[in-house]
């Protein structure tokens, strides 16, 4: 057993350039571990909310400061002399301390990072990988291992990039039976492939946020129509080895005065929009919709969801903004079967035991889950250890491409050949 010695934080730049925030914690035995946290750029109004300084003189007012000042000053008091193992006792003290719904107080930046770096440092107090340490701490009842599906985001669009598509996300995934390593070689393949394809046909193959290409493609039916073109090139058979996906982020173009998407330079109605995407489902290899409506448009989500069973049984309606890693929000959806399927982003909930309590959640409705990153990530591997040991069916980690989206990948390949 180990207490908490100290914590410590620092202000350090995420994936965009953009302050967040590093939690450093100090065990009395002198193991130290750290803990960071990401940072989204289409954030769902009702998940935890981030605490910046909105100075404009540093960062554009970006900086994390406060965040910073509030582990220091407010959190390592609170936690000192507490046994690092008692995980679900600190996030309870954390949000104790925080006292708001949404993390507003102290910041879901600065709570999240001192919990995951709590959890890291137990795991190397009791010299167990992550993944172990994690599993035995909140699923002991699960005997076996299994790796999860990689959903390579390989066109950025929305807010991750000036493409000037209204869908955020374009993702290939490798879903055949083969090892985690295989399917990373597969993405990576098809990666490759849509680099050339953009090249010679004159496109901009410059990356996005999140490492996929940003070509100016101009709609959706062109986007799925060059990765059919891509799968075959590769000589990946489509609805066998590769499949698509994409997260709308539907909220993001959505009026909610006039109850409208501006979806593709038009404007449609949420009935237009159910209709384009079971057209989708039709004619392309589909396995993934996230976020197909606005947060608040739960009828619709109902909807899709129904008429994509009859469509395609296999195909997932993922909930992002509508669910926020929220365990209220996600019974309701369960309760209205608003979707079949959630994402989970621990920056959403603030802390790892709420993390895990939505991922349970999502469990006892068997509902599939996918561990995810933000856009603004930094290069710690927390989630693909977290998808591990959760046996999470999917993993969202971005392209095949800068080093803070391989990092994860790299983790998971290196769980699987020397762990498993």
């Amino acid at each position: 057993m180990a207490k908490i010695k100290d914590i410590l934080a620092r202000e350090i730049l995420d994936s965009r350039g953009n302050p967040t925030v590093e939690a450093i914690i100090i065990l009395e035995t002198g193991i130290w571990a750290t803990g960071s946290a990401p940072a989204g750029a289409s954030i769902g109004k009702y998940e935890a909310r981030e605490l910046r300084d909105n100075d404009p003189n540093r960062f554009l007012g970006k900086g994390v400061k406060k965040a910073v000042s509030n582990i220091k000053e407010k959190i390592a008091p609170a936690l000192r002399g507490k046994e690092v193992t008692a995980q679900r006792q600190i996030d309870d003290l954390l949000c104790q301390l925080d006292g708001t719904p949404q993390k507003s107080n102290l910041g879901a930046n600065s709570i999240l990072a001192v919990s995951l770096g709590i959890a890291r440092a137990a795991s190397l107090s009791l010299r167990v990988p992550l993944f172990e340490y994690l599993r035995n701490t909140f699923w002991p009842e699960i005997q076996d291992y299994s790796l999860p599906t990689p959903l390579f985001n390989v066109i950025n669009g929305g807010k991750h990039s000036d493409s000037g598509l209204s869908i955020q996300e374009f993702m290939i995934i490798p879903k055949a039976d083969l090892s985690f390593k295989e399917k990373v070689r597969v993405g990576a393949e098809v990666f490759y492939a849509l680099r050339d394809v953009l090249s010679k046909t004159g496109y901009s193959f410059a990356c996005g946020d999140e490492g996929g290409f940003a070509p100016k493609l101009g709609s959706t039916k062109r986007v799925l129509d060059i990765f059919s073109q891509i799968a075959n090139y590769t000589k990946h058979s489509l609805g066998e080895e590769v499949f698509f996906g994409f997260d709308v982020a539907a909220s993001h173009f959505y009026s909610s005065e006039k109850k409208i998407y501006n979806f593709e330079g038009k404007k449609r109605k949420s009935e237009w929009m159910l209709n384009l995407y079971k057209n989708y489902i039709k004619k392309y290899p589909l396995l993934i919709i996230e976020d197909p409506f606005d947060e608040d448009d739960w009828d619709y989500w109902a909807k899709l969801t129904a008429q994509v069973q009859v469509l395609d049984p296999n195909v997932l309606i993922v909930g992002d903004d509508l669910l926020t890693t929220n365990v209220e929000r996600l019974k309701k959806a369960i309760e209205l079967k608003s979707a079949n399927a959630i994402l989970i982003k621990p920056n959403q909930a603030g802390t790892l035991s709420e993390t895990v309590d939505c991922i349970n959640t999502a469990r006892s409705a068997n509902w599939k889950f996918v561990i995810s990153h933000r856009s603004g990530e930094t290069n710690d591997t927390f989630i693909s250890d977290l998808a591990v040991a959760s046996n999470a069916p999917f993993i969202k980690a971005g392209a095949p491409n800068r080093g803070e989206r391989v990092a994860k990948y790299n983790r998971l390949m290196e769980i699987e050949e020397f762990f498993l």
